[in-house]
């Protein structure tokens, strides 16, 4: 009885021994967001038993003085732990998502397809990240826009042309590291060609190999040979090489084909686990597991469930997979071991560039870089007296923050007093179809008028709304600030590849003539 008295704590204390083993090494693959912009007391908990990773959404931000503070609160934990955003720089942003971006996004680079450029405005970004201690930016996205109608992408991307998409693509990587932060080149392996936003459902992208090998590859393959450390699987079925899972769940994707067959050996990190695209089939604990049996070396969430309760969930799922054999030791222990590599290599990237908070103006020399002109706009332009501006405002997607600002009346505003605006979105227009006369139409008789738009040609409502005012305002200068479309409304048409507040200020010049 005296031996079992002695041995029976001791097996007891081997085993949890081993359950606090794979709970450790469960965090380490986690990158969580959560709410506050200070860190609450549970990711710094997490932190201090294995969590090496955070991210940070637009929540978490409200200066930049803010967020140094507040990344400098994370690694008191632990010094390489990896503070991550999804910054693109464009209409997707973090850092500045309450007053919008300074810089344009990856379709206005494309635009003006001038890979210095391009390098340049993600090195001014850099520098701004790595100033507030962010060390991994899930940018940029390098999928290639082939499908017009894409809900999730559009100007996210560099284009329609594989090539300049490449070119660009490496110029961004090259840029935003140079400035001592680790880029991220996503969405693995092209997000480009699909119809569906995979926050809701599961996109599929029905190309053959040979079509994917030169339509949706070559950026990935430039942002590799830049440097890229990082790679962002997509939610998205690829049957080509696996008709039954999703690229983020993946062996064939992930191990097969970035791996093996693009030679890539840095981190694999998921997209957001907690979309629809994958959650919807495999619960956000069982998408998470066969991420990480899949190839994945790090997951994102946090996103939508920035909570304490996800995460010890998704660490449970993933240490209870293990003790089941449904993921190897071996697969887990790997996925942490490229996290701490990065995690070092990310550390060292930030030590070797000085810290420099000083911003200067590339974004908006950027922006209006790329404005382009269509009809007769010397006849028109300047403004000769302040307009009425008409913006139709649509619905976006969930990577593109409710609160980010956008448009053209407030900066055209600010240089020509007296512009009066209105904002039309959908639900009014359809439950008061008199909207469009009686806050649009009659405010601007005898007045220059300007319509702005974001994709009228995807968004078939605007595309109407936007005849409607035409026809009565042939005159009407339309600006569009999503992807062209061939509309030969109004008398001009500017378009500015994006809708950020560069790009907004872009076309105020345009309309005062102070460009």
């Amino acid at each position: 009885m005296r031996w079992l008295y002695v041995e029976g704590p001791q097996l007891m204390s081997s085993s949890s021994k081993r359950s606090e083993e794979l709970r450790r090494l469960a965090l380490s693959v986690l990158q969580p967001g959560f709410v506050g912009t200070e860190a609450p007391d549970w990711i710094l908990r997490a932190i201090n038993e294995g969590l090496s990773s955070v991210v940070l959404f637009s929540r978490n931000i409200v200066s930049s003085e803010q967020v140094a503070r507040l990344t400098a609160q994370l690694r008191s934990e632990n010094p390489s732990l990896i503070v991550a955003i999804d910054e693109e720089a464009g209409d997707v942003t973090r850092i500045e998502s309450s007053t919008g971006s300074t810089r344009p996004g990856n379709f206005a680079l494309g635009a003006v397809d001038d890979a210095e450029l391009t390098a340049a405005v993600s090195r001014d970004l850099g520098g701004q990240l790595h100033a507030v201690g962010v060390s991994l930016n899930y940018a940029p996205s390098v999928d290639v826009n082939s499908n017009p109608d894409n809900p999730i992408i559009g100007v996210r991307s560099f284009g329609v042309d594989p090539g300049l998409v490449a070119r660009h693509a490496g110029a961004w990587v090259r840029g935003l590291q140079s400035a001592g932060v680790a880029a991220c080149a996503k969405h693995f392996p092209g997000h480009g060609d699909v119809a569906i936003d995979s926050h809701h459902g599961l996109p599929s992208y029905d190309a053959d190999i040979e079509t994917i090998a030169a339509q949706a590859l070559p950026p990935f393959r430039a942002a590799l040979d830049a440097g890229v450390r990082a790679v962002m699987s997509g939610h998205l079925l690829v049957p080509a090489y696996d008709p039954h899972l999703p690229a983020t769940l993946s062996s064939r994707i992930l191990n097969g084909l970035l791996r093996k067959e693009l030679g890539f050996d840095g981190l694999i990190v998921t997209d957001a686990i907690e979309m629809g695209a994958v959650t919807d089939r495999y619960g956000i604990d069982g998408a998470t597991v066969k991420a990480v049996v899949a190839g994945a070396d790090a997951v994102c969430v946090g996103g939508e469930n920035a909570e304490e309760g996800v995460v010890g969930l998704l660490a449970g799922a993933l240490t209870r997979a293990v003790q089941s054999g449904e993921l190897t030791e071996a697969r887990l222990i790997e996925a942490s071991d490229q996290v701490r590599a990065f995690a070092d290599w990310s550390t060292s990237l930030a030590r070797a560039v000085p810290v420099n908070p000083i911003r200067g103006d590339i974004g908006f020399v950027a922006a209006r870089r790329a404005i382009r002109l269509s009809g007769p706009a010397d006849d028109v332009l300047p403004l000769a007296a302040a307009p009425h501006v008409v913006e139709l405002v649509p619905s976006t997607n969930l990577a593109i923050g409710k609160e980010t600002p956008w448009g053209v009346a407030l900066p055209l505003r600010e240089r020509l007093p007296g512009t009066t605006f209105v904002r039309v979105h959908h639900q009014q227009l359809l439950a008061r179809p008199a909207i469009l006369e009686e806050y649009a139409l009659a405010p601007a008789s005898g007045r220059p008028m300007v319509i702005v738009v974001r994709d009228a040609t995807r968004n078939k409502w605007m595309g109407r709304a936007l005849a409607d005012l035409a026809r009565v305002r042939p005159d009407a200068i339309v600006v569009e600030m999503g992807l062209p479309g061939d509309s030969t409304a109004g008398a001009v048409r500017i378009f500015t590849h994006g809708a950020t507040a560069a790009s907004g200020v872009a076309a105020a010049e345009v309309l005062v003539g102070a460009r």
